[in-house]
């Protein structure tokens, strides 16, 4: 029975900035990744936001330079699905779709998915102006026209931020008042290129090879709206990939792996990092951060062991 030094589960920026840094230290270090190396920051064409690459770089591209600098330092990458883990005893088990990994500590880095509209060709129109992250992708629609979908505190937060940039933003909500923390608000109501339709959700895509508008429906009387735009982006939030955790640590009420900065978990031995654990900020540098940090926790708990 080959036992880990650590088990990284995931292989998106946090999961292998955790994987350079523990192979780095001479730490026995497997990395479990279910598709391929970047996780959702596969889905970005272009970002700028990531610090040491002055014409910006797409997020495949990112992702498979993560994955390479982490295996320089021997760090071990397995294609597997992670399907239960069990963290009671000393050695930590990891039960995959191949087989069962063992290791004495576990940094949990499985990400989070954004939540769908469910709306037909969804999917086939991603990156074609149907977007999840205006912080990714907002720099697109410079004096253009897009929609917000959602009324929480990330739709506010992508609403104020494309503001910035775009000639129109319409925010569609299903409510008649935003969900947001009031003090979020206030600005949003300020800005002046922004207009709320509310008690409406979005019932159809207007798009021959990307978007062009969209069909929103009322919630009170039924009735059909177009609006012209340019791009959609949808914030109603996000699944974090906790199924296979089931009661091994502690989630918060939205499936969130709790953990603080430090990002360790209620069990010794465990970390969550990047877009799985309970954080404000979820971008691709902060969880490069989380990386480091869960590794540095973790030789100071294998000192100990």
């Amino acid at each position: 029975m080959h036992i880990y030094d650590i088990i990284i589960i995931g292989g998106g920026p946090a999961g292998y900035t955790a994987a350079l840094y523990a192979a780095r230290a001479g730490f026995d270090t497997v990395l479990l990744e279910r598709m391929s190396a970047g996780g959702q920051m596969t889905l970005t064409g272009d970002i700028d936001n990531y610090p040491g690459f002055e014409e910006g770089i797409d997020g495949f591209t990112l992702g498979i330079k993560m994955q390479q600098s982490a295996e320089r330092f021997g760090a071990k990458t397995e294609y597997d699905e992670v399907l239960d883990v069990d963290f009671s005893g000393q050695e930590k088990k990891v039960k995959t779709a191949g087989g069962v990994f063992y290791g004495k500590t576990v940094i949990i880095s499985s990400g989070a998915n954004p939540r769908e509209l469910g709306v037909e060709n969804e999917e086939k129109l991603i990156g074609k102006g149907v977007h999840y992250c205006a912080h990714c992708d907002g720099r697109f629609y410079k004096d253009k026209t897009v929609v917000v979908v959602g009324g929480g505190n990330s739709a506010v937060s992508d609403a104020l931020y494309l503001s910035r940039l775009a000639k129109k933003v319409y925010v569609v909500h299903r409510r008649d008042s935003l969900r947001a923390t009031k003090i979020y608000q206030e600005p949003l109501f300020k800005a002046e290129n922004i207009e709320f339709i509310w008690n409406s959700t979005v019932a159809q895509f207007i798009a021959d090879n990307r978007v062009s508008g969209v069909k929103v429906k009322s919630v009170t009387d039924g009735t059909f709206r177009e609006l012209a735009c340019d791009g959609i982006f949808i914030s109603i939030g996000r699944k974090p990939a906790t199924e296979f955790l089931k009661d091994a640590v502690i989630l918060d009420e939205n499936g969130y792996v709790v953990a603080d900065e430090s990002t360790r978990t209620n069990v010794d031995g465990v970390y969550a990092i990047g877009d799985v654990r309970t954080k404000v900020l979820r971008q691709v540098v902060t969880a490069v951060s989380d990386g480091a940090v869960a590794v540095h926790y973790a030789e100071e708990y294998l000192s100990k062991a």
